[in-house]
């Protein structure tokens, strides 16, 4: 099982720092390149560069009342959430959907409603 993450390529995980300038604030982000590459991903579904999309998800992030202490992981995590989103079908496949078109709001409240349904299910215990 471990060797299809073993085998791949040992590129993705190599951390690079990228400078750029957040809200006229000149700073570094530092990611493993396949996070990278899916920031890539997700800024071009909405015409977005990589730093025009950091830039985005910090501002709103700390318009939420969010604390940008750990701005890496929040990244790493919108990533995370990308991808899993994709899985589920809340965000479509197709690259040339933009994500900014999509019901942000029913799609939380999907999860939040399966979140639930989750905790409320008795666990199933061998016999």
């Amino acid at each position: 099982m471990c060797q299809l993450f073993v085998g791949a390529d040992t590129g993705l995980w190599e951390n690079q720092t990228r400078s750029m300038r957040i809200d006229g604030m000149a700073t570094s982000v530092r990611l493993e390149e396949f996070y990278w590459q899916v920031l890539t991903e997700i800024g071009a579904r909405d015409g977005l560069s990589v730093g025009q999309l950091v830039t985005r998800l910090f501002l709103e992030t700390t318009e939420a009342g969010h604390d940008p202490d750990n701005f890496a992981s929040f990244l790493r995590v919108c990533c995370g959430r990308y991808l899993a989103l994709q899985l589920t079908g809340d965000i479509p496949t197709d690259k040339d959907a933009d994500i900014a078109s999509l019901d942000a709001s029913s799609i939380l409240a999907k999860e939040r409603l399966s979140r639930q349904d989750a905790k409320d299910q008795p666990l199933n215990k061998a016999s």
